[in-house]
Order: C-alpha cells, then structure tokens, then sequence
C-alpha cells in the first residue's frame, strides 16, 4: 500500500430486506438513496429484456448515446465523456490530476465520497465550511492556491438540497486554474442548472436519478475540449455496458417520461415540505430530497417502524435526509413520524 494512502469506506443506506429481516416487520418504505420511485421508461426495460448479446464487448465509443446526449442537453457530443456514474467521471479525473500533497477544495457537509477519493489518491483535502442555508461564500476563493488542483461544487447538493449563486461558481472558475467540478446529479429537479462553458469547468450528470436507471450506472459529462483526448486515455476501457447503453438511449428516446416523474416527484416534494415544517426544522430543496433537523436517534427510531431515511452524520452535518418518495411512501413516512415525535 502507497504510505499516504487513507482508508474510508463509503456507507450505503440499508436495503428493504436487511430492514425486514433485522425488525421481524412485513412493511418497509425506502427514503434513503435518493431514487426515483416511479422507475425506469417502460420503453426502457422493453429494451433491456430484449437484449441478448451479453457475449459481446461493449464499443467504447458510444458514439449513439453521446448523440442523444447531444440532443437533450445541447452540449457537442464530441465534448461528452461516459463513465460508470458521475463517481466513476470524478474517479479517473483524480487519476489524471492528483498527485500527493496536491489540494483539492471541498465544500461541507456534502457527499462522502469526495473526501474518500481525494485520501485514496493521497491529496491534501481543503474544507470549506458551508454559509447560511449551507451555500457556499467566498471564502472559498480565499482558499484557492498555486496547489490546488481539483475544487468540487455539488449543484443542486448532497444532502441539503440547495443550489449555489451562479455568479460566484463563476467567480471561482475565474480564480483558479484548477478543475472546477460541477456535480450536477440532481439537475433535473432543480429550477435551474449551470450552463458554465469554461476551459476548467467540468459539468458532470447522472442518468440514475431521475431517469431512474440507478442500478446501470450511467454518468455522462462535459468535458473542455482539451481536456476530452486525456481523459479518454486515463479512463477504463469499456466504462458501461452495452446493455446500459441501450437502455439510456431508449430512456432518452422516452424523454416524456422522465419530465412527468419528475414533475410528480417535484409535486410531492413540496407538500412533503409544507408537512415536516410543521414538525421538524425542514430547508427547502432544489433536489428529490429534503434536508431536516430533529432529535438524535431519529434515523433508528423509524427503522424500526418500517421506513428507511438517511442519518446525514457521515455527510458531516448533524440531520436527516428523506428521499421524495411516491404519495403513499410520504404518507406512511410522515405519519410514523409523528408517532415518534
């Protein structure tokens, strides 16, 4: 093992069974990962249960769903770049820019797997704490050094749903000539994205969100357009499955569906909002989840009746995160909710 080396291991949140079988319980609601509960395009999973050539390498080009992507987000599909989940992007970004001792700005709480990556590659993490509704400030930009190598900037974030001042996204581009990595996982929900077209500014997404394709693992990003060759040659050979090719350019080709889970989604998240401001300390979210405060212990307490929320100790902020799940899923969350509270 490399001597600098940090070991952290990413903790998922538990599964319905492990949830069923540890508390005897016949019912249990998943509000924990940050899923879409209404699933994949039925166009989707025609086209996965149809497909055969499992034999067969995939072609690492992707040249078709890079064209789709072309197509629904405007970006040149010669600039996009796939990987196995926003994670897998940021992984070889890593493998290409961090050397030991170099910085890496990351703001907090946020999702922990950016700190995981930047002790496995031996870089120097610089945390900025988060502002008033946990926005970034400018103090950010204070922080910015000859060594910093890599900043990361969640849009909308994990786990508190808020999205930044795109002016001051801007401004940190403009302060540095480090990577500027936009985590926009969560876009889809969001009123708003950031269109940032910059020779360091790397928007990266996610098809496993709101397309509810979680379990292929498909991320895309925009890359600058010097940067794309290199990235092609430091990434892994065949980063996603045909398999999940052909299903994201079926779900692409169903975009309609996407668009109304997502407005059913958005819907339910502002009524779940107006329900837990009456009983915890709730922020308002740009993502398809919610960010709350309450008494400790919470996150065990409703485990135990049935529902699966995240403790967001981990993220680094003392707090709750429930995904928005569908009517009946909220309901049944809120009301053993107010049974323990």
């Amino acid at each position: 093992m490399r001597e600098c080396i940090e070991f952290e291991t990413y903790i998922p949140g538990r599964s319905i069974d492990e949830v069923k079988e540890l508390y005897g319980l016949e019912k249990v609601v998943k509000l924990a990962s940050n899923e879409n509960p209404y699933g994949a395009s039925p166009r989707a999973i025609e086209e996965l249960r149809k497909f055969t050539d499992l034999h067969r390498y995939p072609n690492p080009e992707y040249r078709e769903l890079r064209e789709r992507l072309e197509e629904y987000t405007g970006w040149e599909a010669e600039r996009i770049v796939i990987g196995a989940g926003i994670d897998g992007i940021l992984e070889t970004l890593f493998t290409m820019l961090i050397e030991k001792g170099d910085e890496v700005v990351i703001p907090v709480p946020t999702f922990q797997y950016y700190s995981i990556l930047a002790r496995l590659h031996c870089a120097k993490e610089i945390i900025v704490q988060r502002g008033k509704d946990f926005r970034i400030t400018e103090q950010i930009i204070d922080l910015l050094s000859e060594k910093t190598k890599l900043v990361i900037i969640p849009f909308p974030n994990n786990p508190t749903g808020n999205i930044e001042d795109p002016g001051l996204v801007k401004e940190i581009a403009e302060s540095t000539k480090a990577i500027v990595f936009l985590d926009e996982a969560y876009i889809e929900f969001a009123d708003m994205n950031l269109d940032l077209d910059l020779e360091n500014v790397v928007i990266a997404r996610t098809m496993s969100k709101a397309f509810g394709l979680a379990n292929l693992r498909i991320g895309y990003a925009r890359l600058p357009e010097w940067l794309v060759k290199y990235y092609r040659s430091a990434s892994t050979p065949f980063p996603v499955s045909t398999l999940a090719e052909r299903v994201a350019i079926a779900s692409l080709e169903d975009i309609d569906w996407m668009k109304n889970c997502v407005e059913k989604i958005k819907s339910e998240r502002s009524k779940l909002f107006g329900e837990l401001e009456k009983l915890v300390e709730a922020y308002p979210s740009q993502a398809n989840f919610i960010f709350f405060r309450s008494k400790d212990g919470l996150a065990e307490e409703l485990l135990r009746k049935g529902v699966i929320i995240r403790d967001c100790r981990s993220f680094g902020v003392s707090g709750y995160r429930v995904t928005v799940g569908k009517p009946d899923e909220n309901d049944f969350f809120l009301q053993k909710l107010k049974e323990l509270l």
